[in-house]
């Protein structure tokens, strides 16, 4: 007897789905998509209209053998890939390889019994503009690529590449070390009355905020203070509410649980990834804060049965962000009911840590708010006034659940107005203001959707890319330009400046919105964007063939032969290679080693140096190994842990230990 046969993209979806819809169904993957542009060539007529040339994926022909097989035997066909623009176009692709006629296009949010069986009940034809859309991404980063990395292959080397978004990225990673770099830090005092062993701030005088720029000022006012006469001039209270947060989109899941778990972007997607496919969470690349009725009346019966009716709230409110696909939901438990904990023994322990972040934060934006005391004592001496702020939970709302969120209670010793203290000790203290910090994969894709620039699937797949083209290296969560991403990002800059300016990337995204919405033809938007820059490319092509790129020659000898060696660029940065390849191919190291092994893989450790002339060290075997240090490791281990010390500071200097959980660690 024929079967009804589901196609979607991932064998554990297909699983999943299997599981729900019974023995009338087969149900089989695609593993992904299988077909795309051929990654030989440009793959795109610039001169027949932008027309893609897509051709069968290298080693997917078996599988689109297998699938025609099946369709063969097919009652019907379901095409069930997921419910975005990229999903809707391999099921586009599926139809043209496998020739359908008929078929039935459906999605679902969730991968439950009700979603499923909703969605065969109402098939829908594929959705052209989401089709579009997708390929108009596709196209313009194709032609991004193609057409600016051979340039950097003339200018540096082989092997590199540029992209529509991940050249972006990098700009925001250079230019935020750039600003640290500049940065010139201000110096400001902080002063403290300890009453009853409570610190007490320095506000300033009659009402009126006073900034401490230096210690003469500190002294002015320390010798217009009398310490023997201080009172408590007000004791104020109010009630604060904190609103739960929204539930996740793809963005705000990226950054908790960086925040949370310290988990990458790449490997929070992975993990939501196989949550949603085994039925667990609801489809995770969304940029959407809606939540369906469903799910809304689902959330209220548990805390109903569970906290209580006074716990359940209105439901967090926003309006999602221009271009936001509403069609998805916000990404939350399929079943509200179901806690963590029911789930822990079924699923992996990383699974169930991100299950508990999205379930948690999704039950807690239904709930209402937390209600707190915050109390403020204000304390003068001549005039001059301290404050001190103490705050208690009063009610805890949503945070009966929300576990993730830091709100422990900050007491008041008893105060009243008029009481008068003597012999108040007062502290003085220097600081100075720090530079912007560098970024983080959380603060990287938060200032990449803030400004527009990429989508919820594609955050991470450029961040990911810019750390294996050695563009960035991390170093204790932070982002840090490499030398060679410095170089390609001044190439950027100096040929294809509006290539990789926020606005014109963000006003780019919207387009492609526009398509999406059928307000615009997507070969339109190839056309306006590819003229422009077809004679970008021509003037870099021009201006780069003129440049004689020679080798900066060193008064190193080379051993070998004699003659003075040159640096070169390669795959991991500068090298010393001898001028006289292919007679002599002696190479070498350009820095300097430090003696003391690489404390992640046991190698050399070299000491190094920005272009801006900084130095840091690193491990000879990178990007293998991604060790980096601004402190210079030393041969010496820390009595607490056992970690390996750094020496920190080049004049005061001092020994330290980096490890976060070590209580001698001084960073």
């Amino acid at each position: 007897m024929a079967k009804n046969l589901v196609i979607v993209e991932s064998p554990a979806k297909a699983k999943t789905i299997k599981k729900i819809l019974g023995s009338s169904y087969n149900v089989i993957a695609s593993n992904g998509h299988l077909r795309d542009l051929p990654k030989s060539q440009l793959g795109v007529d610039v001169e027949n209209d932008f027309e893609p040339k897509y051709i069968t994926i290298r080693g997917k022909g078996d599988k689109v053998k297998e699938i025609k097989s099946e369709v063969k035997k097919a009652k019907q066909v379901y095409l069930a890939t997921d419910p975005d623009r990229e999903g809707e176009a391999i099921s586009w692709h599926l139809k043209y390889l496998l020739g359908l006629d008929e078929y039935k296009r459906i999605t679902f949010n969730e991968i439950t019994k009700e979603a499923i069986k909703k969605s065969i009940k109402s098939p829908r034809e594929i959705e052209m503009e989401l089709v579009d859309s997708q390929q108009a991404r596709r196209v313009l980063d194709r032609i991004v690529g193609y057409k600016i990395s051979p340039l950097l292959w003339k200018k540096v080397r082989k092997g590199l590449s540029a992209g529509r978004v991940q050249s972006v990225a990098l700009r925001l990673v250079v230019e935020r070390e750039m600003e640290i770099e500049d940065f010139n830090p201000e110096e400001y005092w902080k002063l403290n009355a300890k009453i009853k062993k409570v610190d007490f701030e320095f506000f300033g005088k009659e009402n009126k905020k006073v900034e401490l720029k230096s210690e003469e000022e500190v002294e002015k006012v320390l010798n217009e203070i009398d310490e023997n006469k201080f009172e408590i001039v007000s004791i104020s209270s109010k009630d604060r509410k904190r609103s739960p947060n929204l539930p996740f989109i793809t963005s705000t899941l990226q950054q908790e649980a960086f925040k949370n778990l310290g988990y990458t972007t790449k490997k929070t997607m992975s993990i939501a990834q196989r949550l949603y496919e085994a039925g667990y969470i609801s489809y995770i690349r969304t940029d959407s804060y809606r939540v369906s009725d469903e799910a809304r009346t689902k959330a209220v019966e548990y805390i109903e049965n569970n906290l209580g009716k006074e716990y359940v709230g209105p439901g967090a409110k926003s309006k999602n962000k221009k271009g936001a696909q509403d069609a998805h939901e916000a990404i939350r438990p399929s079943y509200p009911e179901k806690e963590p904990i029911s789930i822990k023994e079924k699923v992996k322990p990383e699974e169930y840590k991100v299950y508990k972040l999205i379930w948690e934060r999704f039950i807690a934006s239904q709930m209402v708010d937390a209600i707190f005391e915050t109390v403020q004592a204000k304390a003068e001496s001549n005039g001059y006034e301290f404050r001190a702020n103490g705050n208690k939970l009063k009610f805890d709302g949503y945070l009966k659940v929300y576990s993730y969120s830091k709100n422990k209670d900050e007491l008041l010793p008893e105060l009243n107005e008029g009481d008068k203290f003597k012999k108040v000790k007062i502290d003085k203290s220097q600081h100075f203001t720090k530079p912007p910090a560098r970024y983080t994969e959380a603060s990287l894709v938060k200032k990449m959707e803030e400004n527009g620039v990429g989508r919820p699937s594609t955050y991470s797949a450029v961040i990911s890319t810019i750390q294996q083209r050695r563009y960035v290296l991390k170093e204790e969560k932070k982002f840090y330009p490499t030398e060679l991403g410095i170089i390609v990002d001044d190439i950027m800059q100096d040929y294809f400046k509006d290539i990789v300016e926020i606005d014109f990337t963000a006003d780019l995204e919207a387009k492609l919105d526009e398509i999406e919405s059928g307000n615009i033809e997507w070969k339109e938007v190839i056309k306006e964007f590819y003229n422009p820059f077809a004679k970008l490319v021509d003037r870099a092509e021009n201006e780069i063939s003129k440049i004689e790129i020679k080798d900066e020659v060193t008064d190193i000898d080379c051993e070998l032969c004699g003659r003075k060696m040159v640096i070169k660029y390669g795959r991991y940065g500068k090298f010393l290679a001898c001028p006289g390849f292919p007679e002599c191919r002696n190479v070498k190291s350009i820095f300097e080693e430090l003696d003391v092994p690489c404390p992640k893989c046991g190698k050399k450790v070299y000491i190094k140096k920005t272009k801006k002339g900084r130095i840091y060290y690193g491990c000879e075997d990178n990007p293998e190994c991604d060790f980096m240090s601004w402190e210079k490791p030393l041969d010496k281990k820390c009595e607490e842990c056992g970690e390996i010390l750094y020496e920190q500071g080049r004049k005061n200097k001092k020994e330290i230990c980096k490890n976060e959980k070590c209580s001698k660690n001084n960073l």
